[in-house]
């Protein structure tokens, strides 16, 4: 496994973030920056790579310090820098009036207003490079079909409000949110369409009144 000084000087997650700024590191070299050593054997990037493979979907912002030092490697200092810089974010932000839309619980909460409605709503939350949220905005009502939504409607607000990326989402009035095929298909027809305007389509999360499927999270994206 190669020591990161093997590496080019560039690719070093510090010197990439003074280079670069930080929204354009990965999440593993972000959290590399703050373990600032690897582990026997793995270098700082690999190691950082290992903790977010046992904490996927943002649970490693919820892991307390004993759950930490359980992943081999995590000692009690390292540990609890990283608890402290999650903590820290969530006292910096909460006065923030921007909303963050980080987890698919994040656009399930948003959508309160919309996801016991008895007609579709597909709605898209136009972001910033951080995901803190520009616009909001309803594109459709009714059933949800790959000719109804088009990318012209959904992306033209997006580069009018110089969004970085984009997140759609509707709700499901049966109360099941599992993804039907024209969600995967309206998903990956959008997906091409932002490939070439060069703004991501991070994430479809379908709603229901009480739950909701990360089109993501289910590797369907």
């Amino acid at each position: 496994m190669p020591k990161l000084k093997d590496l080019h000087k560039i690719e070093w997650p510090r010197e990439k973030l003074l280079h670069y700024g930080a929204e354009k590191l990965t999440k593993s070299e972000l959290l590399a920056i703050l373990l600032r050593t690897g582990s026997k054997g793995m270098n700082v990037i690999d190691f950082a790579k290992n903790i977010l493979r046992k904490f996927p979907n943002f649970s490693l912002a919820d892991a307390d310090v004993g759950r930490l030092q359980d992943t081999f490697g995590v000692g009690t200092a390292k540990a609890c820098e990283i608890v402290a810089c999650f903590e820290l974010g969530r006292r910096m932000l909460k006065g923030k009036k921007t909303n963050l839309i980080l987890t698919p619980k994040d656009v399930w909460d948003n959508l309160k207003d919309i996801r016991n409605n008895k007609k579709e709503h597909f709605v898209v939350f136009y972001l910033d490079t951080r995901q803190q949220e520009i616009k909001r905005e309803i594109i459709s009502v009714g059933i949800l079909n790959a000719s109804l939504i088009h990318p012209r409607e959904v992306f033209e607000p997006a580069i009018r409000h110089n969004a970085a990326q984009i997140l759609v989402a509707h709700n499901h009035p049966s109360g099941d949110p599992t993804p039907s095929g024209d969600d995967i298909a309206v998903t990956k027809r959008l997906c091409e369409a932002g490939k070439i305007l060069g703004i991501e389509v991070i994430d479809h999360v379908v709603v229901s009144e009480n739950s909701f499927v990360s089109l993501k999270c289910e590797s369907l994206l």
